[in-house]
C-alpha cells in the first residue's frame, strides 16, 4: 500500500473511495484536514490494514472497502474466499456493515465464482449506499422543524459512506430545506473525527456550525434550545439498541434529561437481527496509546495504562427515531424494527 499526495488535483466532490478496476484508492482520513492524500490499495491485506489503521472509517465506508477487498483477494487466489473473509472481517469487529458486505460477496462467489460478477456486486454495494443515504436524508429531514439547532457526534458524512452521509446526510438535506439554523459538532476524542472531518465537511457545505468539546454537550443543552441530537450507528440490535462511537450513550442520557430528541440514522445493512439486544454487540477496544499519545506525542505519563473502548451502546428507550432507507422507526422496539425492515 503506497501513499500518493493528490492535494494539487483535489477531485470535486471529494470521494473517500475510488475504484480503479485493478486497485482501490482510499482517502487517508488520518491526515485531514491538513492534507488530501489517497492510499493505493492493491490487495485485501492493504485494505484490511487501512480499515484497522483508521485510514478509512465509518461503518458504510468500511463495508464498501471490504467488498472491493474481496474482489482483489479472489483475483489473486480464487480458492481463498474464506481466508479473505476472515482477514477483512477481523479489521474492525463492531461495525456490522463490514460483515454484511463480506457475507454478501462470499455468498455470491460460492454461488457463482465469476470475477466480473463479483466486481459488479462490489460496485453495486457502493452505488446502493449513496442511494440509501439520499433516501435517509429525506426521511430524517422531514422530522426536523424549522429553525432547528442540532448536535451531531463523530463523522457521518460523505467521508464515512458512499456519498452524502447518514446523520450528516440528514443535516445536509434539512439545511437544503432551510430547516437547520445551527449545527454543533463534537470533537470526538481520541481520533477527533468531529474536529478534523465533520467540521471540514460542514465548512465545505457552508452550513453554520460550531465545534464543541465532547464534555460540553450537556452544558449546551441546559443553556441553549437544542432540538435534536443526530448520530449514525455501527450496529443496531433487533430491539433497537444501537452501538455507535464512544460518547453517544452519554449524549442520549443528556438529551433525555433536557427534553432533546434523539435520532439515529443508518442503512438497513447496519441492523443485526442476530443480536437480540445491545448486550450481544461486541465492543472494540483499541490500544492505550490512542489515549495516552496524540500523533506520537505523549500527553500522559510514560507507561500509564488506559481503557479505550471505541464504541458504546445506547438503549432503544433513549432513542426517539431510527431512520433507515426503508422509513422511520419511531420509539424503537423489537416489533417496530421488524415492522419497518419486514
Amino acid at each position: 500500500m503506497s501513499a500518493v499526495d493528490l492535494s494539487a488535483v483535489r477531485p470535486e466532490p471529494v470521494k473517500p473511495l475510488i475504484w480503479e478496476g485493478d486497485h482501490l484508492r482510499l482517502l487517508d482520513q488520518r491526515v485531514l484536514p491538513g492534507e488530501l492524500r489517497y492510499l493505493r490499495c492493491e490487495s485485501a491485506g492493504d485494505i484490511a490494514d487501512a480499515i484497522h489503521g483508521m485510514a478509512v472509517r465509518g461503518a458504510p465506508a468500511i463495508g464498501i472497502a471490504a467488498a472491493y477487498g474481496m474482489v482483489l483477494a479472489l483475483r489473486a487466489d480464487p480458492d481463498g474466499v474464506q481466508r479473505a473473509f476472515d482477514l477483512l472481517a477481523a479489521s474492525r469487529p463492531t461495525a456490522v456493515n463490514l460483515r454484511w458486505a463480506l457475507e454478501r460477496m462470499r455468498g455470491l462467489w460460492l454461488e457463482r465464482p465469476d470475477l466480473a460478477a463479483l466486481e459488479a456486486e462490489a460496485v453495486k454495494i457502493h452505488d446502493e449506499d449513496l442511494a440509501q443515504n439520499l433516501k435517509m436524508g429525506a426521511f430524517g429531514a422531514a422530522l426536523i422543524g424549522s429553525n432547528a439547532s442540532v448536535i451531531t457526534h463523530c463523522n457521518t458524512g460523505a467521508l464515512a459512506t458512499g456519498g452524502h452521509g447518514t446523520a450528516l446526510g440528514v443535516i445536509r438535506s434539512a439545511y437544503a430545506l432551510n430547516r437547520i439554523a445551527r449545527v454543533y459538532n463534537t470533537e470526538t476524542r481520541p481520533w477527533l473525527q468531529g474536529a478534523r472531518l465533520t467540521a471540514w465537511e460542514l465548512q465545505q457545505e457552508g452550513i453554520p456550525a460550531k465545534l464543541i468539546a465532547d464534555g460540553a454537550a450537556a452544558h449546551l443543552m441546559s443553556r441553549e434550545q437544542i432540538d435534536w441530537v443526530i448520530v449514525g450507528a455501527d450496529r443496531i440490535a433487533e430491539n433497537g439498541d444501537t452501538a455507535n462511537k464512544i460518547g453517544t450513550y452519554a449524549l442520549a442520557v443528556a438529551a433525555r434529561r433536557h427534553g432533546v430528541k434523539f435520532m439515529v440514522v443508518a442503512p438497513s445493512g447496519t441492523f443485526d437481527l442476530r443480536c437480540r439486544s445491545g448486550a450481544d454487540i461486541p465492543i472494540e477496544e483499541r490500544g492505550a496509546a490512542e489515549l495516552t499519545e496524540f500523533r506520537g506525542v505523549p500527553i500522559a505519563p510514560q507507561g500509564y495504562d488506559a481503557f479505550n473502548p471505541v464504541f458504546d451502546v445506547t438503549p432503544a428507550e433513549l432513542i426517539d427515531a431510527i431512520v433507515c432507507e426503508s422509513g422511520v422507526i419511531a420509539r424503537p422496539s423489537r416489533e417496530a424494527v421488524r415492522a419497518v425492515l419486514g
